[in-house]
């Protein structure tokens, strides 16, 4: 297959990488292309912005979540069909696994796919000073990939002083710049973006930027770069078919942390995946046979979904019965006795792990795990799937059902709520790693159906 497609990568994170990803997915589509989103790495809320603009599900692509082969395959069917697929990186171009490997790069997934990198450097305050920088990621570059280089947050002009310089020194041609704009007011939430509905007028601002990056980009030299690209051999993405089961899926502004290709992986096996609202609904989705509550903020919402009673009792009462079940992060603290904010107050719950969640006002848990099943469950005993961390929040009791490592120093610690039949922990896991784990959930899920016959 042959899909144009670029990486926008950058030096490290704050570089601009969201904000121009976005600006030239709008300003594409706004030509009429078909533009496919896709974000490397773990994160989010970067794929909910590529959301908001483009108004379809944006594609989460990890190299150490699903190794070299399957996740040129995931890509292949994320990018299928679309004139352009417009990839954002993570952290530094280089930045893998422990800050050190290349796994989980940006690098390393433009190196599997074979796409083009388009070089993000803020040039705020530097003059010849961006030369030896992007040398240094030149030299770096050892398959090629990096095709050409935006100058953020500089002017016009300095970019028109400084692009013949760029260009006879280091061969790269430097395809525009974004000037500072007074208009733009994006905040962040510990180490990423806050949520898109939290800055207001989200997609005027966007809108801003398109329309710059269209007088002071080259467009053309863009999409040639992009057309570039070769051509890929991929397989197909593994499918099966589990059973036929309505499964119950939190959605709301408190719960959202879904990969969507854990989402097709459920679909595809046979569930019908029915979204509700622990802030909103008093009652979960009727015939369910199966819940997911994901990550978000549940801290940001305590008050409101403390004094929605009929749904925490609802949850409780469908997890103590024995309802098959996986909560994630912000998932799992709902499920405690109480939730306490940023404010040391302490909301109820629903009540299911009997424990508090306190916030600790440190990074508790930050990057990549293994984690190894103790007793056969979701997976044989033994058995691995991958997963990442990100939180501030801790609990009183973090479980003991699983084993999770860090892939690159070795450090290990018990963690996961986990019976038969429900999975309740910190770790967001990425289903691609071991699909094992959601066709078993699944089928816990069916068997449920059965016994309530």
């Amino acid at each position: 297959m042959n899909i144009p497609r670029i990486m926008i990568a950058a030096a490290g994170s704050g570089s601009g990488k969201t904000l121009l990803s976005c600006a030239l997915m709008m300003l594409f589509s706004q030509e009429g292309k078909s533009v496919s989103a896709i974000k490397c790495g773990p994160d989010y809320i970067d794929p909910m912005f590529h959301r908001t603009v483009l108004g379809v599900p944006s594609r989460n692509l990890d190299t150490f979540f699903t190794g070299e082969r399957l996740t040129k395959s995931l890509f292949a069917r994320a990018a299928e069909g679309a004139d352009l697929a417009v990839m954002e990186g993570v952290m530094g171009l280089y930045d893998g696994l422990g800050g050190i490997r290349k796994e989980g790069s940006s690098y390393h997934l433009a190196e599997v796919t074979k796409t083009p990198v388009i070089l993000v450097v803020n040039a705020h305050g530097m003059g010849r000073s961006i030369l030896p920088v992007i040398r240094g990621f030149l030299d770096y570059d050892r398959h090629h990939l990096i095709r050409g280089v935006i100058l953020n947050q500089t002017s016009v002009t300095f970019c028109e002083t400084i692009r013949p310089e760029i260009e006879r020194e280091l061969s790269l041609p430097v395809l525009g710049c974004l000037p500072k704009l007074k208009e733009l007011h994006w905040d962040s939430r510990h180490l990423g973006l806050v949520m898109p509905e939290e800055i207001a007028d989200v997609k005027k601002q966007i809108q801003t930027v398109a329309d710059t990056l269209g007088k002071t980009l080259d467009c053309g030299k863009l999409l040639a770069i992009a057309a570039s690209a070769e051509a890929l051999e991929t397989d197909p993405v593994p499918k099966k078919k589990i059973a036929d089961v309505r499964i119950g899926i939190a959605r709301d502004a408190a719960f959202g942390f879904y990969y969507e290709d854990n989402l097709q992986l459920l679909r595809e096996a046979g569930a019908e995946l029915v979204p509700f609202s622990p802030l909103q609904d008093e009652s979960l989705p009727e015939g369910i046979a199966g819940l997911i509550l994901g990550g978000g903020y549940p801290e940001l919402h305590a008050k409101a979904l403390s004094k929605n009673i009929p749904m925490r009792k609802a949850v409780h009462d469908a997890v103590a019965d024995g309802l098959p079940t996986i909560a994630e992060c912000g998932g799992f603290l709902y499920l405690h006795e109480t939730l306490c904010d940023d404010e040391g107050v302490c909301y109820p719950m629903a009540g299911v792990i009997p424990a508090s969640a306190i916030n600790t006002g440190k990074l508790v848990r930050f990057g990549y795990v293994m984690l190894t099943e103790k007793e056969e469950n979701f997976l044989p005993a033994g058995a691995q799937i991958a997963g990442h961390e990100f939180h501030y929040y801790d609990s009183t009791d973090n479980g003991v059902g699983a084993v999770a490592k860090k892939p690159v120093n070795g450090r290990s610690w018990e963690c996961v709520h986990e019976s038969p039949s429900q999975w309740m922990g910190f770790p967001h896991l990425y289903y691609y790693s071991n699909p094992e784990y959601a066709y078993r959930f699944l089928k816990k899920a069916a068997d449920r159906i059965y016994l309530k016959k």
